[in-house]
């Protein structure tokens, strides 16, 4: 089965901070959008044209925009779906979807991260559930917020099925929000959870005061860590150069804007991981992935991931923060661009 151009509603699986912000995009793009919420109190609110005030506080939404709690009615005769549920959802959602998707209609998958049980990636697991469906993936750097506002983003729309990719990209891309195509969706996918993991890193240097050059050095060789894993998975290292590897690891690394940078930032600190998630309402998606990132790269084989395993073994409580950094610094030297380096 092949996803190709359709003109039909734009329905949006999660009424979150992203998924609100994608239906503002595909209002902007001229398309209906239909937004599905678990959240009774944000789908009223949507609905009833006074925002997302549980997730996008003070943003005014664009007119037009539907919202229900019922997935049949959004997904009715939609021409582009997209699902924007956290990672460790996946499953259970694209299970919901199942009676209610329209036949070719393009699947782009928007949650960034891995299935911790399975080790699956988000196409893997969508795959399972929605056998034939066109599926693409839709990552890069973005803050949903300014999205909301319509600030300028560029983002990548991944998939094996180009006229999948090209349905996405025409349901959204518009002068403020500018889609790129590619055909490395497990590149993509490998950048977008992995990121997340480098991301608490360079928060806890930065709660732990360690300066810009400590936090510009993990960002540096956390791209590497990324890149190998990706290759070893089958994505393509090119693709970590572009939005979707360094574009989106440089926006989540410098900005305490960022979920899991600001959590690093707490743990740094010397705040407890438990305290912190406890306090929010959104997804830490890197303390998910941790696990799942360090599993994946054993199963391809690469034992040497230190950044990674380093926020793995603090989050799982088997060394602090100051154990993990004295582990990096103690590290030998090594050649930079070797493929054993670290």
């Amino acid at each position: 089965m092949s996803g190709g151009e359709t003109d039909g509603p734009v329905a949006i699986l999660g009424a979150g901070a992203w998924g609100t912000a994608l239906a503002c995009v595909a209002r902007r793009a001229g398309r209906e959008a239909r937004l599905w919420g678990r959240d009774p109190e944000v789908v009223e609110a949507i609905a009833a044209g006074r925002g997302n005030p549980a997730y996008l506080p003070d943003i005014a939404l664009p007119d037009g925009i539907a919202a229900t709690a019922d997935m049949a009615e959004a997904l009715d005769g939609a021409g582009v779906v997209l699902i924007v549920c956290p990672a460790q959802a996946m499953r259970e959602v694209t299970g919901r979807l199942i009676p209610h998707l329209p036949a070719n209609a393009p699947v782009a998958l928007c949650a960034k991260g891995v299935e911790r049980d399975s080790l699956k990636l988000m196409t893997e697991v969508a795959a399972e559930r929605l056998p034939g469906a066109p599926l693409a993936v839709l990552s890069g750097p973005t803050f949903a917020a300014e999205v909301a506002r319509g600030l300028p983003t560029a983002v990548t729309v991944a998939s094996e099925d180009a006229a999948a990719a090209e349905a996405v990209r025409d349901a959204l891309g518009d002068d403020a929000f500018r889609p790129y195509l590619s055909d490395d969706p497990i590149g993509v996918e490998v950048a977008g959870a992995a990121k997340n993991v480098i991301a608490i890193a360079c928060g806890v240097a930065w709660g732990l005061g360690l300066g810009e050059n400590a936090r510009a050095a993990l960002l540096t060789r956390g791209l590497a860590e990324i890149t190998r894993l990706a290759v070893a998975l089958g994505g393509k290292p090119e693709t970590m150069m572009g939005l979707a590897g360094l574009g989106d690891l440089s926006l989540t690394c410098n900005s305490r804007t960022s979920r899991n940078t600001s959590f690093g930032y707490a743990l740094g600190e010397g705040e407890a991981a438990d305290a912190v998630l406890e306090g929010r309402r959104t997804v830490t998606e890197g303390y998910w992935s941790a696990q799942a990132v360090v599993g994946l790269a054993e199963r391809a084989g690469l034992e040497d991931l230190p950044i990674t395993r380093a926020v793995d073994a603090v989050l799982a409580g088997r060394i602090t923060t100051g154990e993990a950094l004295h582990d990096l610094l103690a590290r030998p030297f090594r050649a930079e661009t070797t493929d054993d380096a670290p």
